[in-house]
């Protein structure tokens, strides 16, 4: 072992105790059977919705059990941190109703700072630790020297690492590492394996029950160079620390982590540490023909967290959509139902749960219908403010309008209408009611009046113009349609077209469908009676006009 002044002098002389960590992160005063959970990111690009899942379930733990929730940014890779992404982690988890209890780039409280390259002094004083109890040495190995080693594992299909005979710093004398420090030569800091041949561990994992596996057997980098500047710890080694001076009691993360268990148990052993709980979550697949893969950062635009927001799928209907990933029993229950409901990590497969988007439609036009009116209105234009400033100015200024629009489709007693699964489908659906995003009515050529002749189109238009606008109610609007149905020879109603149908040019639902496209664009639309009120009798005549010619 190296000697006590060599181990302290490779570090600031100020540097604090682990005893005198633990007193400034003291445990935390929570109910019996509470869960502090985290989820700890690393800031190398967009959030994945794999992450969001990992996220929503590790929240929904923590909250059911009265506890607590942290973001914790792991930052500490510099080669691969993307500027401003801490922040947008915080932006993103709060935009899905998902915020933590402390933590993200600005969180505060006593268990902080909360971005891991914040936190290097805690993390130097476990590795001097270590040191002083020769559970780490230094390492002195080039990176040529390391890479013929792993062309001699891959040749004699050994396990790659640095142990046996690969390992040469870990048998180095200590007289031998002093005088390479004192002369300066650049160093990184391993863990001292306790294992030099592993056998089997068998550990708990909260999805998976009892896991056996491989032990570890290599002596995994803890303390990065020390020609760096700064020199900060590996994720390996700083999320074991930190997940012990947070106080977290279950560690939700993804399946990717299972491997690397038995060297993060190892290190909490070497700490003194008492391990959390893990519950390490399958990967999110997607159906590709008759087989299943990853979803992929690169190949799926769903993959995206940013792709929620900006299609505009309620967040509300997106928790519910994650939840219902973890446990399949929430996905067919209301939206509210299902936020409200335990998530019970018994009830998680350990194959990957299949990302299915028409599902996440389904709950999404579920959740949008049973929103009244004015809630809608005001989720909408929020949405709009962030991803379509044209809409919003439009729905800021028609306000009374937006609210008769998505009223048209409820009438009092009758079921909501479902044409709405994202907000970004507004625009398709219902712009049609304003003026600025309507513009002109389709020309009397247009292929969505069904094939009638331009001249017959202009006519039926002209006739509603002069007789049908000033109906007041649905069947006054009716027999007005159904006049203008026979005096261009169509049939009265749809009982007559089937009683007779060579006697009519048609049935009556051409004609209303000329009215419908003048007024509407499309040919179909929510009850025409009501799309005519809420429009107003002077944009009626206007759209019908221009038809007409």
């Amino acid at each position: 072992m190296l000697d006590l002044s060599v181990i302290n002098a490779m570090f600031p002389p100020d540097l604090p105790e682990p005893a005198d960590w633990e007193r400034r992160f003291g445990p935390r005063a929570l109910p019996d059977g509470a869960e502090v959970t985290r989820f700890a990111p690393s800031p190398t690009g967009h959030l994945h919705i794999g992450g969001l899942y990992t996220a929503a379930v590790s929240r929904a733990l923590a909250h059911q059990s009265g506890g607590v929730h942290v973001l914790r940014v792991e930052d500490t890779d510099r080669s691969r941190r993307v500027a401003g992404a801490a922040e947008e982690f915080s932006r993103l988890l709060g935009a899905f109703g998902l915020a933590p209890d402390e933590g993200g780039a600005d969180g505060d409280g006593r268990w902080g700072p909360y971005l891991q390259s914040e936190r290097r002094d805690v993390y130097l004083s476990h590795v001097r630790e270590l040191l002083r109890r020769d559970r780490a040495y230094p390492c002195f190995c080039g990176k040529e020297l390391l890479a013929r080693s792993g062309e001699e594992q891959r040749a004699g299909r050994s396990p790659l690492g640095y142990y046996g005979r690969w390992a040469p710093c870990r048998t180095l004398a200590p007289e031998e590492a002093a005088r390479r420090i004192a002369s300066g030569e650049p160093y990184v800091v391993r863990f001292r394996c306790p294992y030099e041949f592993p056998g089997r561990v068998r550990f708990a994992d909260r999805i998976r029950a009892s896991v056996t596996m491989r032990d570890n057997g290599n002596d995994i980098v803890i303390l990065k160079s020390s020609q760096e500047e700064l020199p900060l710890p590996t994720y390996h080694f700083a999320h074991i620390v930190d997940d012990h001076l947070m106080r977290v009691t279950l560690v939700v993360r993804g399946e990717e982590w299972l491997s690397s268990t038995p060297v993060h148990l190892q290190l909490h052993t070497a700490l003194g540490f008492e391990p959390p709980a893990y519950a390490h979550l399958a990967p999110l697949m997607k159906a590709e023909g008759a087989s299943r893969r990853k979803l992929s950062k690169r190949k799926d635009p769903e993959a995206s967290v940013d792709y929620y927001l900006s299609a505009g799928y309620p967040p509300a209907a997106v928790q519910h959509y994650l939840r219902g990933l973890a446990n399949v029993r929430l996905m067919d229950v209301p939206t509210a139902d299902a936020l409200a409901a335990t998530v019970r990590l018994d009830g998680m497969r350990p194959s990957g749960p299949l990302l299915d988007l028409p599902k996440l439609h389904s709950l999404s036009r579920e959740f949008i219908a049973s929103l009244t009116p004015g809630e809608l209105y005001a989720q909408l234009l929020a949405w709009a403010q962030e991803y379509d400033p044209e809409l919003a100015s439009v729905l800021a200024r028609h306000e009374r309008l937006a609210l008769a629009a998505v009223a048209v489709g409820r009438p009092e007693g009758a079921p909501a209408r479902k044409d709405l699964e994202r907000w970004s489908c507004f625009r398709d659906r219902y712009g049609f009611f304003f003026a600025e995003l309507f513009g002109t009515a389709p020309a009397a050529g247009d292929d969505r009046y069904g094939g009638l002749a331009p001249d017959l189109v202009r006519g039926i238009a002209a006739g509603f113009a002069r007789d049908g606008v000033d109906a007041t109610t649905p069947e006054e609007w009716r027999g007005r349609l159904s006049e203008l149905a026979v005096r261009h020879g169509f049939a009265p109603d749809t009982a007559a077209w089937r009683g007779d149908p060579d006697r009519w040019a048609g049935p009556p639902r051409q004609v209303a469908n000329v009215v419908r496209v003048a007024l509407t664009g499309a040919a179909r639309s929510p009850d025409l009676f009501a799309v005519a009120r809420a429009l107003g009798r002077d944009e009626v005549l206007r759209r019908l006009t221009a038809v007409a010619g």
